[in-house]
């Protein structure tokens, strides 16, 4: 068919002229966008004269200018929205506080409870009981759609024991045991919730010549203990290369002897560490890392949780040497049993010859609590830490990492997490080194990602496609992870649960565009398996076996339709994965795992196929909404115990001890897409059964079900 026919096409001068797409080139942009900063509004004279200098038409330039402005005046109206958003949540939080604090008025005179005007007659209740009925209603026969049964067919439902004020409505008149409805305000996962802090906005002209001392000092005593021997650093039981090398805060006390004295409080202690090891990145990308607070997130999601760069006291010199930033971030293990570490701290880069720099890290206490949420659990400190990154001739860099804190704890660490956070592995440079070498090697295949490859199973997939999951992965991954922070701003709420961890769970309205839109109910629990991480991970990572452990999977296998690489460990892969139920053909489940020597994780979500055909033709994901659940799988970090696989799971008492995971199992489910309902009883009874039967399910696969 010849589309230049008028006859044929029956088309007009003026659709054909809509056809056509001009893409301006960067010079053009560069020079178009420096008049508009100068002037929004030129005048006729202006674009002429700009239409000669880039071989333009005065009509191009007339309606880019129309266009800048109008995305000009959006982005202003985005911003205005944002701040009203802000005060909105402000007083949103004030009155949640005052309402909070009418709960535990008091008369004066007789010492009971004030007579409040809240009461609800019988009609209004049966009324509203009625359409959260037929909410569950909806919702259910949705579930059922996917699971191929009734939801009220999934296993036995767990009494409920509250640890806490979790209120919830039902569907039925009321439950005198249960309270009437759930307040999201009350127990929300944070999204609308001021930080338990204040941060500074900038620093004042009088602290930064006080902080850039600050920062060569650190930067000094960082790489001294870099480069120190023994006598500073010792081995860790085990020798070999699983031997880790930890601080001797004796000699560095006196070596670094500080103003005042050394002396610490009995309720601190010391987590120092230091490892080296090759990262296949440039020693430039991994400081340009280094110091953009967004990639530094980016880069660490399992230890990272949120970061921010507070302000840039020195942009120094080309190649970022000399830069002095300070930054915020708050570090988490990925269970919700352990308490976030929040960390203001000065980062200073420096060149200290060719092919040599150093990143130095010193606390600072600029952080200024909000009284409305107490004190935190614990105070952190972070005395000169950093990593010394050298060049190497293959393009690779040699990594020497050094952690080096302080830490209080306010409250009890939790038994099943002590021996891993006292042994500063939870937060040390064996964990950071490894990420950045998990990392780096992700970078790589998702820089090759473009270039064919032999790999099977990724057979029939274009180089788009794979750089398109990767990226739809990548995010799943960071979501899970975010899911599953500790912080104060998370109010977790404690339900009985297969351990003495119990199920946690939260609430929170996702209106992410990355998300399902509506009220997402989070559950997890951390258990100990007396089983090898490796163990583990290769159990709950397999599509042959995930039938045993997989409640929605009903016992059907599961086939693997498509996978992609993502390290050099066979292990580190992105899969899309199809269950052989007839009720279920209209879904995938997109999953990632990946090990490294610090840890494993397992993520996956459902995805419908539509959408993995959008992924999978190379399109953006970013609009693709996923809900992650998942499997954390740690190193329990006992002392002596042994990290092969061929360790017994239990030994007799006496004898050595057997190498053990610290699992956490996380859900996320959407209870409803409306983001004004109410939580109600029957779906956390139904997330508290899924993640018990999944655990138990696990420990009777791995021959740990008295554990």
């Amino acid at each position: 068919m010849d589309f230049g026919d008028d006859v044929m096409d029956g088309g007009s001068d003026a659709q054909r002229r809509k056809k056509r797409y001009h893409r301006h080139t960067p010079r053009q942009i560069q020079q178009l966008e420096a008049m508009f900063k100068e002037c929004p509004h030129p005048d006729e004279n202006q674009r002429m004269q700009l239409s000669r200098e880039l071989g333009l038409e005065p009509r191009q330039i007339k309606f880019w200018f129309q266009n800048r402005r109008t995305q000009m005046k959006a982005q202003h109206e985005r911003q205005d929205n944002c701040f009203l958003r802000a005060e909105n949540d402000k007083i949103r939080c004030e009155n949640i506080a005052m309402r909070e604090a009418l709960r535990n008025v008091i008369c004066p005179t007789c010492g009971g409870p004030p007579v409040t005007d809240d009461y609800f007659d019988e009609q209004k209740l049966r009324m509203e009981n009625a359409r959260l009925k037929e909410e569950l209603d909806r919702v259910s026969s949705l579930t059922s759609k996917y699971l191929g049964r009734p939801i009220t067919q999934l296993p036995p439902v767990q009494p409920l024991s509250m640890s806490s004020s979790l209120d919830l409505s039902v569907g039925g008149l009321g439950s005198p045991s249960l309270g009437p409805s759930l307040d999201l305000d009350l127990l929300s996962g944070g999204s609308s919730g001021y930080p338990p802090f204040h941060l500074p906005m900038t620093v004042s002209e009088m602290d930064r010549p006080m902080m850039a001392e600050m920062a060569t000092r650190a930067m000094d005593e960082l790489i001294r203990m870099a480069q120190a021997g023994e006598h500073l650093w010792v081995k860790t039981a085990g020798g070999g290369p699983d031997g880790r090398e930890v601080l001797n805060v004796d000699t560095y006390d006196s070596i670094f002897a500080k103003p005042g004295g050394s002396f610490r409080g009995p309720d601190v202690h010391v987590e120092g560490s230091r490892d080296s090891g090759l990262v296949f990145m440039s020693a430039i990308g991994l400081v340009d890392m280094f110091m953009d607070s967004s990639n530094w997130m980016d880069f660490f999601p399992a230890i990272v949780s949120k970061a921010r760069t507070i302000d840039v006291l020195v942009n120094g010199m080309a190649g970022r040497s000399e830069s002095l930033v300070l930054m915020y971030e708050e570090l988490h293990v990925m269970s919700p049993v352990v308490p976030t570490r929040e960390f203001c701290f000065l980062r200073y880069c420096r060149q200290i010859e060719h092919g040599l720099w150093a990143i130095a890290d010193i606390s600072v206490d600029l952080l200024q609590r909000d009284a409305r949420f107490g004190a935190p659990p614990s105070r952190s400190c972070r005395l000169p830490s950093g990593c010394l990154i050298a060049d190497m001739a293959d393009g690779s860099s040699k990594v020497t990492w050094v952690e080096h804190m302080e830490i209080e704890d306010r409250v009890p660490i939790h038994l099943l997490y002590r021996d891993l956070i006292l042994s500063g592995a939870a937060f040390g440079a064996h964990r950071w080194l490894a990420a950045l070498q998990r990392a780096c090697e992700r970078c790589a295949c998702l820089a090759t990602a473009g270039m064919p490859h032999r790999d099977i199973a990724a057979a029939g997939v274009t180089p788009e496609g794979k750089r398109s999951m990767m990226k739809l992965s990548q995010r799943m991954v960071s979501s899970f992870f975010a899911s599953l922070s500790a912080s104060q701003l998370h109010r977790w709420t404690t339900l009985s649960g297969p351990n003495d961890v119990g199920v946690r769970v939260m609430v929170h309205r996702s209106t992410h565009p990355g998300q399902p839109s509506g009220v997402v109910l989070s559950a997890a629990t951390s258990i100990w398996l007396p089983v090898p991480c490796d163990r583990v991970f290769a159990f709950v990572r397999d599509e042959h076996t995930r039938s045993q452990w997989d409640v929605l999977s009903h016992g059907n296998p599961v086939q693997e339709v498509s996978r992609i690489p993502n390290g050099s460990h066979p292990g580190n892969c992105i899969s899309l994965l199809r269950g052989l139920n007839a009720s279920q053909n209209s879904m995938l489940i997109l999953q990632e795992s990946c090990t490294d020597a610090s840890g494993s994780l397992v993520v996956y979500a459902p995805i419908d196929i539509p959408a993995a055909n959008v992924v999978m033709s190379g399109e953006d994901p970013s609009a693709i909404p996923l809900l992650p659940s998942g499997f954390t799988i740690l190193p329990d970090g006992r002392p002596g115990a042994s990290s092969s696989s061929s360790s017994s799971a239990a030994g007799p008492l006496g004898a050595p001890a057997a190498a053990g995971s610290l699992v956490t199992v996380a859900f996320q489910i959407l209870v409803s897409s409306l983001p004004s309902s109410k939580l109600n009883a029957e779906s956390v009874a139904t997330v508290n059964s899924l993640i018990s039967t999944t655990v138990e399910q696990i420990k009777a696969a791995l021959n740990c079900a008295s554990h």
